[in-house]
């Protein structure tokens, strides 16, 4: 049996494409999401293409739709702190 290893590393940030930016964008704001109900009674949440109007990604299925909302809300904020983040390093304490 072979195994493939491989390591890479970086002298500074890898830089993020302005397409990758943009989704983030996209998947950041609620009116682009929607919660559709499963067969088995599951909720699944789903965000609109950036292209497609009429083409939907789904992302995860919850049990409520509560906690598929929650979900939802998740993602966003996990996606706001990605594009907070690539605006550069935050001072968070200066010293004199």
């Amino acid at each position: 049996m072979t195994f493939y290893y491989s390591t890479s590393s970086w002298n500074s940030q890898p830089q993020i494409s302005e397409d990758r930016i943009n989704l983030w964008k996209h998947i950041a704001d609620k009116k682009n999401w929607r919660i559709t109900q499963l067969p088995n009674g599951f909720y699944q949440t789903e965000y609109q293409d950036l292209e497609k109007e009429d083409m939907w990604h789904d992302v995860t299925r919850r049990e409520t739709l509560e906690g598929a909302e929650s979900a939802i809300d998740a993602s966003i904020a996990h996606y706001a702190k990605k594009l907070e983040y690539i605006k550069g390093p935050k001072v968070v304490k200066t010293f004199e």
